[in-house]
């Protein structure tokens, strides 16, 4: 399993990487895995608020739809537009391609609640 140590993690498996004022979110090669083959990824729209530990989205696989939890609060500024016709970049490359929403963070002690990699990696194993 794929665990980029510089990201920090939540217990929904989502991964977060702190850019400045911002933070990329997307799901882990954990999650990707656990789900199979992605068919349909379903995400907000730029401007659009989202609250942590609530649903902003869902990803569809052969097997299920799963909801994707807010791992923090914050305003959406971006969206991977690429995702809508190529969900398959969730299985094949979790955290460059599959990126999901850019969010400005409205308060950055959220990201005091996410786990580290070895945190993250303790919680799968343990499953």
């Amino acid at each position: 399993m794929n665990t980029p140590a510089e990201l920090r993690y939540s217990e929904e498996h989502e991964w977060v990487k702190e850019e400045g004022e911002k933070v990329r979110i997307g799901i882990t090669d954990f999650a990707q895995s656990e789900l199979g083959d992605i068919v349909f990824v379903e995400l907000p729209e730029v401007g659009d608020d989202i609250t942590a530990d609530e649903p902003f989205g869902s990803v569809e696989s052969v097997k299920t739809v799963s909801e994707l939890y807010a791992p923090v609060s914050g305003k959406v500024v971006e969206v991977n537009e690429e995702l809508e016709d190529n969900p398959e970049f969730v299985n094949e490359s979790p955290y460059e391609k599959a990126w999901m929403i850019v969010v400005e963070l409205s308060d950055r002690n959220e990201l005091e609640n996410l786990m580290s990699a070895e945190d993250y990696e303790k919680m799968t194993s343990e499953g």
